[in-house]
């Protein structure tokens, strides 16, 4: 192949969309790889409470809208079919389920992708990965010892799972503040701890707010450090459900505990709370242990890029990582991935 396409979320769709705008066929000079059993990426695996309406900052994939949606349906199935009707309509070919496996050198110049369903040689690689797969667990003192459940944001299914029960909710993101205002009609009690008071923003979520997060973003890239997420600099909005949930103690924010207990956590002050539920949202990693062959990691523990192209190797470009993380920002990163990498193919860039 002349590309090979890793991941079929918004990023790996919006690069495939390109490469065939630009002529290549799929299948002849292109194939896309996704490691999920249906289309819609991580959008599949949503929790069914998390419907269309509440979805925030959902941006159209490049060349077809997403129109009529039912805001009241599961945001899965709603951009789940959306995905296959895009695949469909632009004949992308996606194979799945495919695990890839390592991306390696080959001995022609050419990038091996090994995977659970043979090996591809390729000029270029899209590494449109995403980050669901590697959810991040935090490590405290005393976490194997707790005799209630623990789960994190991937593995959340919805409130009703949490009726009567006392949930302690760590994270200060966007699903942390969400999953306390589902849960908490339910739960018996909840508690919200953050590592740093959460930021709730005043007013629309505009274009210039958004280009400042994402050069915020940027910046830690360039420097060869692991990306923060996109929403991690933009705050929380501030809506009127937020404002009720504050008034009502929900979003009573608490400090970082110090130590889990087998009944709970305590904080260094003597303070303690007891619970039967840890719940993480502590968000997610890049899926990129696949490229550790390529060795294109800083000593910052980040892939150093300039736009979507690895500094450590041109034939690889990052696509809905760090900066581009976002949707709007992965549709701009496919176009502009694309843009280089015909680039390459036609000699005006050099590979390594």
């Amino acid at each position: 192949m002349d590309v090979v396409v890793i991941g079929a979320g918004q990023a790996g769709l919006s690069s495939a969309y390109h490469l065939r705008r630009t002529g290549l066929e799929p299948e002849r000079d292109f194939v896309v790889l996704d490691h999920s059993p249906r289309p819609g990426g991580a959008w599949q695996f949503r929790w069914p409470s998390l419907t269309y309406g509440k979805v925030h900052g959902m941006h159209a994939l490049p060349g077809m809208e997403l129109t009529g949606a039912d805001p009241a349906r599961p945001s899965s199935e709603v951009i789940g079919e959306y995905f296959a009707s895009y695949e469909s309509t632009f004949d992308l070919r996606v194979r799945r389920p495919v695990d890839v496996r390592t991306v390696r050198d080959g001995d022609d110049g050419r990038l091996l992708v090994e995977t659970s369903a043979g090996t591809w040689a390729t000029r270029a690689l899209i590494n449109a990965t995403g980050t669901w797969d590697r959810p991040f667990w935090p490590r405290y003192p005393g976490q194997e010892e707790f005799r209630g459940q623990q789960l994190h944001t991937a593995r959340y299914q919805g409130p009703e799972q949490f009726a009567g029960l006392r949930v302690l909710v760590v994270g200060g993101g966007a699903s942390g503040t969400q999953h306390l205002m589902e849960i908490a009609p339910y739960a018996a009690a909840t508690y919200w701890v953050t590592r740093r008071p959460p930021v709730f923003v005043e007013g629309p979520f505009d274009e210039g707010a958004g280009r400042s997060a994402v050069a915020l973003v940027e910046e830690r890239v360039r420097a060869g450090l692991p990306p923060r997420s996109v929403v991690s600099v933009t705050g929380l909005p501030l809506t009127d459900a937020v404002r009720q949930a504050r008034a009502d103690g929900v979003l009573d924010r608490l400090p970082m505990f110090d130590r889990i207990t087998p009944d709970g956590a305590v904080w260094e002050d003597g303070r303690s709370v007891e619970a039967d539920v840890i719940l993480w949202a502590t968000g997610f990693r890049p899926v990129i242990d696949h490229l550790a062959p390529l060795k294109l990691r800083e000593p910052g523990g980040g892939i150093r890029i300039d736009g979507t192209r690895a500094i450590a190797d041109p034939r690889v470009h990052m696509v809905g990582y760090g900066p581009s993380a976002s949707t709007i920002g992965a549709n701009r990163a496919g176009r502009a991935a694309v843009r280089d990498i015909r680039r390459l193919l036609s000699g005006e860039l050099v590979p390594v």
